[in-house]
């Protein structure tokens, strides 16, 4: 071969390769400068899991701090199939890794194969939802390729169903009833992310781990009541409702001087532990919430006493004012009504009146003063609008404007027809009576207190003039008559203290503006002590069958009140009861 070919092939040999190691050297600077940022981020978000970190839901506790809704740390184990079942599928190695966690966490281990193999190519699937704190440590102590672990926080409610028709639950879509819905700003915690890097095999890489966001952990709601007392009541209320053959039932216990909620029990009530098992009603929806704020009712009888109040207050009557209380009771427009037993004319005093529950009594004294001037006084009692609680679904009751009352409703509105009422409300009243005339906010959530200490949701501690100090003095004293000369006599009896109370008996009306049906709502309404009022306590039984007066709510009164004085240490009564005539 001729030199001059020699050089040629070595020349074109040589051409060759400068381009070749150009197109090396291009491409190599395209990769590790020009692209280096993008092709980085795709290798680490390649090998990069981002997570969602959870902050834990805030704590509710009552005045005492007692737990009545917690979160707790539960886990949720995950698993990559693609890379747990690799190239060899379901072979000895994975049956005895599955083994392995079937035995940790109670599970069938064909259903976690039945988890894996479901889609092999995806790098999610559960292999168990909800584990506590020891299971989710044995699994992870395995240090098995390709599974890992969700945080997933569990509400539960140590105190059980004490508490649960005000507490309320949590639902997979959030807070579903009670105070978890009422505080949900204050309880809910504020999620955080985190990213940790991972090996080929799906293994979080020690110390990869970087947090975006910081997650933060809800606040403590802390409710009025008293956890003791309010489980004392519960069981009260419900021994008495099924005693009587009762539908339901409402009791609460309000703090005179402030109106703090001490107790308010419901029957049936719900563990919201177990939500399912909640009663339902007839149309079988469940049951939830609080009826004392939700379901509003014609009170009946214990209502009387706010028409009264308003007779004295303006100067129109005193408790020994003089009335005829007639059989039957004609309005100007030719209506009649009478009492709940036939009598002829009875010569009352307005204590009298009030003692014997003398429905012809009231109308014969509230012509005294305005309709107008009475509405003015049931507003400023709180009828007509929801509480100061703003329980969720609370009922505002209905409370026509006096230029809608007809004939009969300004008479029967008197003795609690015509008009409703929540068992919160009717409590609102007594309160005011006990507290010298001064309606005080119903309280529930005494605050919010967040992570950092700061106090929130404090609620409102204004009270509002309602009656004269007088007026709530004297009314106190009459009703003290119905407890030692009227029908409480014989059934409500607490050694030592002197007790002011109402009864109410109400028909229930049928649907349509047909009248009034069989049923009846009887309530037992009252302070003490009453020389010196420190609690108010209303006991409500919604259609009892085997007695379907008052004196089926008597007993429960007496011994939520009893309890009540007891826990509080409350000083008996240290000055002798009034007397004032009844009849002249």
């Amino acid at each position: 071969m001729s030199r001059r070919r020699i050089r040629a092939r070595f020349t074109i040999a040589a051409l060759a390769t400068f381009a070749i190691v150009v197109v090396f050297t291009f491409r190599l600077v395209d990769i590790q400068v020009v692209q280096a940022a993008q092709l980085n981020q795709q290798s680490y978000d390649s090998r990069s899991i981002e997570v969602t970190t959870y902050g834990t839901r805030g704590e509710v506790v009552d005045e005492n701090g007692t737990v009545l809704a917690s979160s707790v740390d539960r886990y949720n184990i995950t698993v990559a199939p693609k890379v747990i079942l690799g190239t060899h599928g379901v072979d000895s190695t994975l049956m005895k890794n599955l083994d392995d966690i079937a035995a940790k966490t109670g599970q069938n281990v064909q259903d976690l194969v039945a988890a894996v193999t479901k889609d092999p190519g995806s790098n999610f699937a559960y292999l168990a939802k909800g584990v506590d704190t020891s299971v989710f440590r044995a699994v992870r102590d395995l240090r098995i390729a390709g599974v890992a672990f969700e945080y997933a926080p569990a509400r539960v409610y140590p105190q059980g169903a004490t508490a649960g028709n005000l507490v309320g639950f949590m639902g997979t879509d959030g807070p579903l009833a009670g105070v978890e819905q009422m505080e949900n700003t204050c309880l809910a915690g504020t999620n955080g992310t985190e990213s940790y890097e991972r090996s080929q095999d799906g293994v979080q890489l020690p110390g990869s781990t970087v947090t975006q966001k910081a997650a933060q952990n809800g606040g403590t709601v802390k409710l009025t009541i008293d956890a003791d007392l309010q489980w004392f009541v519960q069981q009260a209320l419900g021994e008495q409702v099924q005693a009587v053959q009762g539908s339901w039932g409402t009791a609460m216990v309000v703090r005179v001087k402030d109106g703090h909620i001490m107790a308010a029990a419901d029957y049936p009530s719900v563990d919201p532990n177990d939500v399912n098992g909640a009663p339902r009603d007839a149309s079988g929806n469940l049951i939830l919430g609080s009826r004392a704020f939700t379901n509003s009712y014609e009170p009946g009888s214990v209502f009387k006493p706010m028409a009264m109040a308003a007779l004295i207050d303006q100067g129109k009557a005193t408790p020994t004012t003089q009335t005829i209380a007639p059989g039957w009771f004609t309005t100007p427009g030719g209506e009649r009504f009478t009492d709940a037993w036939a009598h002829d004319d009875i010569r009352y005093t307005l204590a009298g009146v009030l003692v014997n529950s003398s429905n012809t009594g009231v109308s014969s004294l509230v012509e005294r003063v305005s309709d107008q001037t009475r509405y003015q006084y049931m507003q400023k009692f709180g009828i007509g609008t929801t509480t100061a609680v703003h329980f969720p679904g609370e009922d505002k009751g209905i409370l026509r404007p006096a230029s809608q009352w007809d004939d009969l409703s300004r008479y029967e509105i008197g003795f609690g027809q015509g008009v409703t009422a929540t068992s919160a409300q009717v409590a609102g009243i007594y309160q005011t009576f006990g507290n010298g005339g001064v309606r005080m906010p119903l309280t529930l959530v005494e605050g919010c207190e967040h992570p950092d200490g700061i106090v929130t949701d404090v609620p409102s501690t204004q009270g509002t003039r309602v009656v004269a100090q007088k007026t709530a003095n004297e009314m106190v004293n009459i009703l003290e008559e119905t407890v030692t000369q009227g029908s409480l006599k014989s059934t409500v009896h607490i050694p030592g203290y002197r007790v002011a109370a109402k009864t109410g008996t109400a028909q229930v009306a049928l649907p349509n503006g047909q009248g009034y049906g069989p049923d009846h709502i009887v309530s037992v309404a009252g302070v003490a002590p009453a020389d010196d009022p420190q609690y108010a306590v209303v006991v409500t039984i919604g259609m009892p069958h085997t007695i379907t007066t008052s004196a089926a709510a008597a007993p429960a009164f007496s011994k939520v009140m009893s309890q009540t004085l007891t826990t509080f240490r409350v000083q008996p009564s240290t000055k002798p009861a009034p007397y004032i005539p009844l009849t002249w």
